[in-house]
């Protein structure tokens, strides 16, 4: 599972509006387009992407398609930003100097005078 694109496809306030009624309910394209009163080439796009990213999960019943969200995919990327969240900064190669550089800010004074300035 890739996190990032996860945060991306959720990065999107319409597609935040499609997982949140996805939350409720499944639903079929037509009740989407109903309810956010979005045409059905935007919200197909969007759920292109949330099934991309593995969020969203679809059933073809008949000729019609149903919509789900992914509950488990849902949990594990909470908990794995929970994860990410409670981590060291000096385990995390992306961060490993910014904790060197928040103990130096406190010493630099025009770090001091911006806190107090505002």
């Amino acid at each position: 599972m890739e996190y990032d694109i996860m945060f991306k496809a959720l990065g999107e306030l319409s597609r935040i509006k499609i997982v949140k009624l996805l939350s409720i309910k499944s639903m079929y394209v037509c009740e989407l387009e109903s309810i956010l009163e979005m045409s059905q080439p935007r919200i197909s796009q969007h759920l292109k992407i949330l099934r991309q990213a593995e969020i969203v999960e679809m059933e073809k019943q008949g000729q019609r398609t149903i919509y789900r969200l992914n509950r488990n995919n849902i949990n594990t990327l909470l908990f794995a930003f929970n994860n990410f969240l409670d981590a060291p900064l000096e385990e995390l190669s992306l961060f490993q100097n910014f904790g060197r550089k928040m103990i130096e800010i406190e010493k630099d004074p025009s770090i001091s005078t911006c806190k107090f300035n505002q």
